[in-house]
This record gives C-alpha cells, sequence and structure tokens, in this order.
C-alpha cells in the first residue's frame, strides 16, 4: 500500500496577518481547528517585532512568478497557485520531496524574489514561520483543492486583516 501523497495543498501566511486566535479562525499544529479567542490574538499582536505589510498586485505577481519558477526548476506540477494580500495557496505534486521542503523552498524563493524586488522587505520577515500542509491522496482531492484554490478564494473575505 502506497502511503505518499499524490499532492499538497501548501498554505502560507504574510508575517503578522493571520495569528492565533484569529476571529476567522486559526489552526492550532496539534489539535487543528480551533475557535476565535480574541485575547489570545491580541497578546500574539503585541508581540509582533515588525510592522503588518500586506502584498500589493505587484508583490503578488512576483511571488506568483517565483513560486512558478522553482516549480519548474524542480519539475515539480503546480495544479494551482493563488498569491492572496495575505497569504498563499497552492496545490503541487513534488514526488520524492519531503512535503517541509517543498513548502519550505517555495517560500524562500518566494522571499528572495521579494526581496529583491522590494526594499520594503529588506531585513524583516515576509512569511508567518512555517505553514500548512494538507495530503492529497487522490485525483479528486487535486481537483477539489484546485476548484477550491482557483474560484472559492475570491468568495471568502479572508484577504481582509
Amino acid at each position: 500500500m502506497n502511503t505518499t501523497p499524490i499532492g499538497l495543498f501548501l498554505t502560507w501566511t504574510v508575517y503578522g496577518t493571520f495569528l492565533s486566535g484569529d476571529m476567522r479562525g486559526w489552526r492550532h499544529a496539534s489539535v487543528g481547528i480551533q475557535p476565535p479567542r480574541p485575547n489570545l490574538e491580541v497578546w500574539h499582536r503585541d508581540r509582533l517585532m515588525h510592522d503588518v505589510i500586506v502584498l500589493d498586485h505587484s508583490m503578488q505577481r512576483t511571488t506568483d512568478a517565483a513560486v512558478r519558477e522553482i516549480c519548474g526548476v524542480r519539475s515539480w506540477t503546480l495544479w494551482a497557485v493563488s498569491v492572496r494580500t495575505n497569504h498563499v495557496h497552492l496545490v503541487v505534486t513534488a514526488p520524492e520531496y519531503d512535503p517541509r521542503l517543498v513548502r519550505d523552498q517555495l517560500k524562500a524563493k518566494a522571499t528572495k524574489e521579494l526581496r529583491l524586488a522590494f526594499d520594503i522587505w529588506k531585513d524583516r520577515p515576509v512569511w508567518t514561520a512555517k505553514g500548512d500542509i494538507e495530503f492529497l491522496d487522490t485525483e479528486s482531492d487535486i481537483e477539489q483543492c484546485v476548484l477550491y484554490v482557483n474560484e472559492a478564494q475570491d468568495r471568502k473575505d479572508r484577504d481582509v486583516m
């Protein structure tokens, strides 16, 4: 029995835009989706070391291009990518690569390109640490995630802080 996923649904957020306790919902690494906890969100917000900056259209295009470039270089199949003002979703197949490495290389490439193109990102974090990785085990899982990334994002109002 093959336990290797055929695809990955990756999500990461722009630094400071989705904090633990967030009113829009948030995920705890070990227990999953959690209800809003306003005091916890305030506690985290008060400890941010940098201002929160969201991605404008030029930054979104730069991030999108960086993701597409590294997927091409690595011969990963990029099924869908949606770079929002405050987070990135993508569906990718990267056989024989550790999913955390895939996520981290995509984030690193996007960070590098953003810092080269926009002085505002120099000497500060672009993204929140880590990010979400969901395993896609069937073609149907991939199709559903692609639909979500390409279409459902515009209906969720998740770009606002």
